[in-house]
């Protein structure tokens, strides 16, 4: 397997006029996106709490979260994100592909459709 970068559109809310693409790395194991602090800041997001966050390494964390709208390939929606540190990586996370309705396909390095089912 390999990595799969993909560029998103950040806003602070659908109609807002500020906005900046930015380039995520799609993690399939990570549940929120992580964007950088500094981006958010400039786009007028500002942390709306805080959540503590287990590393692969086993360590914990500690990071402001806040609301972001997210747009790729003529998807949009609201989504839940990391507000980055320095030396954090710019992630893509699960939550934010289901919310787009996306899913990673590992094999073949691509965002699909995700299947949306009504039970």
């Amino acid at each position: 397997m390999g990595v799969t970068f993909v560029n998103v559109v950040i806003k602070k809310s659908p109609h807002a006029r500020r906005e900046e693409t930015v380039e995520c790395l799609v993690d399939s194991g990570a549940h929120y996106s992580a964007i950088p602090r500094m981006i958010l800041t400039k786009l007028g997001i500002r942390p709306t709490g805080k959540r503590s966050f287990i590393l692969a390494d086993g360590s914990k964390i500690e990071r402001d979260t806040a609301a972001a709208h997210f747009e790729f390939q003529g998807r949009t929606a609201p989504s839940t994100v990391i507000c980055g540190e320095e030396g954090d990586a710019t992630l893509l996370g699960v939550v934010t592909l289901e919310e787009l309705g996306l899913m990673l396909d590992p094999l073949k390095r691509e965002l699909r459709q995700l299947p949306a089912l009504l039970i």
